[in-house]
């Protein structure tokens, strides 16, 4: 059984990555307020800058001058800056239980998943930028765990390799996010009408890495099938950090979190037709009324029968047979035309 799916509401990821500003208080903080804005879990990253690259200032390792948040940046120092230190991840972990949420994390690398294993993370993320690390994917998978494998920038190809990495290495629980890797992303960019193409594809369920400015993209998500979202989240924008500024804010997480299922509820099923709670609202549809005091013999006009609410008499498009017809009985104000009055 899947952990997410098109019968559960939208589960809803908080995202630490670098916006706890290198405090552990602040990433405590985070915990706390995702909890309180209803989120399910929250995730954090597992490198170092060691782990992720080398310490070389050359331009294959830095960030294009042009990019709008890390411009400029080596990369070694980018990662210094973002990453959560490892002994930051049981205090973390141990807050999210206390507070009733999971915590998981993305690994980067076996010694992030041993490091994990020990702290009996829930679930693995691999990040858009591994999609293509296929041994990590496999040694995620092959610890039993839920797999969440995020698609920015991947071609289809990409996409469907390191789903069978994952499927091949023994998991039974591999989720899809669909994902655009930019940082903030442009809504035009995000092509929310893949997630059901992916779902028919790759037959496993599909969520969405969202990084673009507020909710509406990925409340949007939900009315095309996505079962998880995850968002960025911050204490505050104005406080800096490495992704803050796309980042929600606690009470934009909060409205996230209830009309994302909102979203989900109002996808319903099928059917045409009233609904339960319509039912009332049938009584009080237009028909053709006695709308003054007439007695038998009286010609059928338009100033004593009319169109008007509620239902019980005949439908307004009868008027035209009935103009001109004899009333066979008296009849007062309010009384439904039937066939058997005229």
């Amino acid at each position: 059984m899947t952990k997410f799916g098109p019968d559960k509401r939208p589960y809803i990821v908080a995202e630490m990555s670098g916006n706890h500003n290198g405090s552990l208080d602040r990433a405590l903080s985070l915990v706390d307020v995702a909890a309180e804005a209803g989120a399910d879990a929250i995730k954090i990253q597992t490198y170092t800058a060691e782990t992720m690259t080398v310490d070389v200032k050359h331009p294959r390792f830095q960030i294009s001058e042009g990019h709008e948040l890390w411009g400029g940046e080596y990369l070694y120092q980018l990662y210094e800056r973002a990453h959560t230190p490892w002994e930051w991840h049981q205090p973390i972990f141990e807050r999210a239980r206390e507070r009733g949420i999971e915590a998981f994390s993305s690994p980067f690398d076996r010694t992030a998943v041993d490091l994990l294993e020990k702290l009996d993370a829930p679930m693995y993320k691999i990040a858009s930028s591994e999609i293509t690390d296929l041994p990590l994917i496999r040694l995620c998978a092959s610890t039993g765990k839920p797999v969440i494998i995020s698609t920015g920038m991947a071609s289809v190809r990409e996409i469907a390799a390191a789903v069978e990495a994952a499927q091949g290495a023994g998991a039974t629980d591999v989720t899809v996010l669909s994902c655009t890797a930019s940082y903030p992303a442009p809504p035009e960019e995000t092509n929310l009408r893949r997630i059901p193409v992916l779902a028919q594809m790759l037959e496993v369920p599909i969520g969405l890495s969202d990084h673009t400015m507020g909710i509406g993209v990925p409340v949007a998500s939900v009315a095309f099938g996505a079962c998880l979202i995850e968002k960025h989240l911050t204490l505050d924008r104005a406080d800096g950090g490495v992704d803050s500024a796309f980042s929600l804010n606690p009470e934009e997480l909060r409205l996230l979190r209830v009309e994302s299922e909102r979203a989900w509820q109002a996808l319903g099923t099928t059917h045409i037709g009233p609904t339960e709670h319509e039912k009332e609202g049938l009584r009080f549809r237009r028909s053709l009324y006695v709308v003054t005091d007439v007695k038998a013999g009286d010609k059928v006009t338009p100033e004593n029968v009319r169109s008007i609410r509620p239902t019980g008499g005949l439908e307004p498009d009868s008027i035209g047979l009935a103009l001109g017809r004899t009333f066979t009985s008296d009849a007062a104000k309010g009384t439904p035309l039937t066939w058997d009055l005229i």
